[in-house]
């Protein structure tokens, strides 16, 4: 899985270290994936194994830091993460509530080692954590550390929502609890930050605003196709109810069997994990049902190469997500790859649209809407072209990974400094 956020944090990263600022990338759970080069460190805090075992055997609470050094090691985490493990936040709520409660929880010892390695390391400006569902870490941070703590919120609601409703409520509360600790809250559109300050009841003015950059190396419109091909209808997100592929499928039903588009292609590309096989097969079965599965295929995972090949042989990108995304990075890809967009009016997309002027808009849910806008682009070349380039034009002034970290800076800055004074 190349997760949206690990790919979000490796880029600023990068983009930091490059300007010469001095950041450690530390992996939390398990290590991160990414399709560019990965500038994280290669141990992982709170490695998924110990913090498993520690919710569900009392005696791993206490076992001694070289012993958990065996099932903490990456190599280890990469071979239970390969095996297909469920992340299914409905049998994940007991441990969500016991991470949130900190040094209180299960997960004490883990607070601990996280502690003793910060000490050891150069002191730290400021300290970023990757979402508020590590919360829990700002308090112990800011007191042992005696540094600034910001917090980036990543799209955890759809993760909460998740849950069953009394471990929603209490996880909720504890995120509440441990929010004074943090100085600032990174939103990564102004959607998503307006959302958030109302579900987790934060004040608004704590939540900055560091738009979502991406770098765009090998991110390059196609070369003009020579002689006919099927127009391609294109897919690139994780394989998941949440992020609507069904409803893709049925719209291209509805434009094959009865709105008369020919000669055409269906193409998806993401991540699937073993929970969700059974929904691709069910998409696979809706468009076998009336002919068309010769004209779908899905990919799964792909790594940088290929996604960059897979962007550019589309004509169009579709992800209509019944869930209003606070990112959305396969939008500024398909973007920078002068392919325009298809997406639903909710989310972070409206404003990613206004600012790039690449793509249509259509209402969230309705397929015969999302029929109709694929339809339009579909029968008109010449409006295909001006969405994808000034897509491809506008995505580099307004989503680079530069202007991500500039704006970080900012906000770091300035917790640094309300730090000091106070």
């Amino acid at each position: 899985m190349y997760c949206g956020s690990c790919l979000r944090d490796n880029t600023l990263a990068t983009e930091l270290l490059a300007r010469g600022h001095d950041v450690v990338l530390l992996p939390v759970y398990t290590p991160t994936r990414t399709d560019e080069e990965n500038v994280s460190d290669s141990r992982v805090f709170f490695s998924g194994i110990s913090v498993y075992l520690e919710q569900h055997v009392p005696l791993f609470r206490k076992t001694p830091a070289v012993l958990d050094f065996i099932w903490d090691a990456p190599a280890v985490i990469r071979l239970a993460t390969g095996r297909g493990v469920s992340v299914d936040p409905e049998f994940l709520g007991d441990m969500t509530v016991s991470m949130l409660r900190g040094e209180q929880g299960h997960q004490a010892k883990e607070f601990r080692k996280l502690l003793a390695y910060l000490r050891l390391e150069d002191p730290f400006d400021v300290i970023v954590l990757p979402t508020s569902l590590l919360a829990s870490l700002a308090p112990p941070l800011r007191r042992e550390l005696r540094r600034p703590v910001v917090c980036t919120l990543s799209g955890e609601d759809l993760f909460l929502e998740g849950l069953p409703l009394p471990y929603r409520k209490q996880a909720k509360a504890l995120i509440a609890e441990a929010a004074p600790s943090v100085h600032s809250f990174i939103a990564t559109s102004e959607y998503y930050a307006d959302f958030m300050a109302g579900y987790l009841e934060l004040p608004r003015r704590q939540i900055a605003v560091a738009p979502l950059g991406i770098r765009f190396d090998g991110l390059e419109p196609a070369p003009p196709a020579s002689g006919e091909r099927p127009l391609t209808i294109g897919y690139l997100a994780r394989i998941a109810p949440e992020k609507g592929l069904h409803l893709l499928a049925s719209a291209y039903i509805r434009l094959r069997r009865e709105l008369g588009l020919e000669n055409a292609r269906l193409e998806a590309a993401g991540y699937l994990a073993p929970e969700h096989r059974s929904y691709l097969d069910g998409v696979a079965k809706a468009l076998a049902a009336v002919g068309l599965e010769s004209e779908f295929r899905c990919h799964e995972t792909i790594d940088r190469p290929r996604k960059l090949a897979f962007l550019q042989s589309l004509d169009l990108l579709s992800v209509p997500s019944p869930y209003a995304e606070p990112k959305g990075l396969y939008l500024l890809e398909a973007l920078a790859c002068g392919v325009p967009v298809v997406e639903p009016n909710h989310g972070a997309f409206p404003e990613t649209i206004e600012k790039t002027g690449g793509g249509v808009l259509f209402a969230p849910g309705d397929v015969s809407d999302l029929a109709a806008k694929l339809l339009e682009l579909a029968r008109d070349p010449a409006r295909r072209r001006e969405l994808g380039q000034s897509g491809s034009e506008a995505v580099r002034r307004h989503y680079s990974a530069a202007r991500m970290a500039e704006r970080t800076l900012e906000i770091c800055a300035e917790a640094q400094a309300a730090f000091q004074a106070a």
